[in-house]
């Protein structure tokens, strides 16, 4: 990842223009311009109902229709020639935490390449802003300047203020209100959050095609010996002296890493979701290909042991 250029010198267009230079170009020469490979069953409209058969996708199934005739039915869908993505961005405050790159400058990089990539094929992009409530709804539209407004409304957006604590749930409950059609959803976020996200988001998941994109810098994993620090809670403010020097405080600073990632994971898991994992030290191109990469094999795998259920 580079130098934090969020607030870069030359705006929103000289940053647009370095994403269509750095980052698409190496996405198109490997999607071959098809960004449906980063959206799995999207592009679609509801064609018919059947019942359920053993090899169906899951989060396919209508469970109000299924409740009715006490038999599982799953939603069969026509392709749509126009994609729909929407961007859940949290904002909040621990957001603002990078040692070298910011994770908003991280999310707002994500979010402008996919943006691009995906309009310049004519499709739409919506976004919804979250700091400690959902405080603006950017409706979903094509082209460049809609890319470019996007980005200017994150490139200008003030920092989210401390000590209110963040309640991804909320962002989760109210998209699933405002997106009316099915599309691709990015839930950019660190995941620093109050407990209780997980359910929302697999209801948000049996509709939409949903991609939980997990920002994170590598000092939130592992703190190394830094001597006496003032360190402060990102979302309450709180500020407290610690000797990162004691052996003994990092390893419990790493024990609670690791159970607070274990939650996480067991999280997304639960909701049913692919989970793209942005580090702040990461080129933004190459962790793109390496999950463009893993849902392509997962696919090819997918397919065969349907193939083997299907002709045993």
């Amino acid at each position: 990842m580079e130098a934090d250029t969020t607030t870069a010198p030359g705006g929103t267009e000289a940053l647009l223009h370095q994403l269509e230079w750095t980052v698409l170009r190496r996405l198109d020469g490997w999607l071959q311009g098809d960004y449906r490979t980063l959206m799995r069953g999207n592009g679609l409209d509801l064609a018919d109902l059947r019942e359920y058969q053993h090899h169906d996708d899951v989060r396919h199934i209508d469970w109000n229709v299924t409740a009715r005739l006490q038999q599982p039915h799953v939603r069969q869908f026509s392709e749509d020639r126009e994609l729909s993505a929407w961007f859940l961005l949290d904002l909040s405050p621990s957001i603002d935490f990078g040692a070298r790159v910011r994770k908003r400058t991280l999310s707002t990089h994500f979010v402008g390449a996919m943006a691009r990539g995906l309009t310049r094929h004519g499709n739409r992009v919506g976004a919804m802003l979250y700091g400690s409530e959902v405080d603006a709804v950017i409706p979903a539209r094509g082209g460049r300047r809609h890319v470019l407004h996007l980005l200017h409304r994150l490139q200008t957006r003030p920092a989210a203020k401390l000590g209110t604590g963040t309640r991804l749930a909320d962002l989760l409950h109210r998209a699933a209100a405002v997106i009316p059609r099915r599309a691709s959803v990015f839930v950019v976020s660190d995941f620093i959050s109050e407990p209780g996200w997980d359910q929302p988001l697999a209801q948000l998941a049996r509709r939409h095609d949903v991609v939980a994109v997990r920002l994170y810098d590598p000092l939130e994993m592992k703190m190394p010996d830094l001597g006496m620090v003032l360190m402060q809670d990102a979302e309450t403010g709180e500020q407290m002296f610690v000797d990162t020097g004691a052996r003994g405080f990092r390893q419990r600073f790493e024990k609670i890493a690791a159970e607070r990632e274990a939650a996480l994971m067991d999280g997304l898991a639960r909701a049913g979701v692919d989970a793209l994992e942005l580090s702040t030290e990461d080129d933004l191109a190459d962790a793109l290909l390496r999950f463009v990469d893993a849902r392509k094999q997962r696919s090819r795998l997918a397919a065969g042991a349907v193939g083997v259920r299907r002709f045993a």
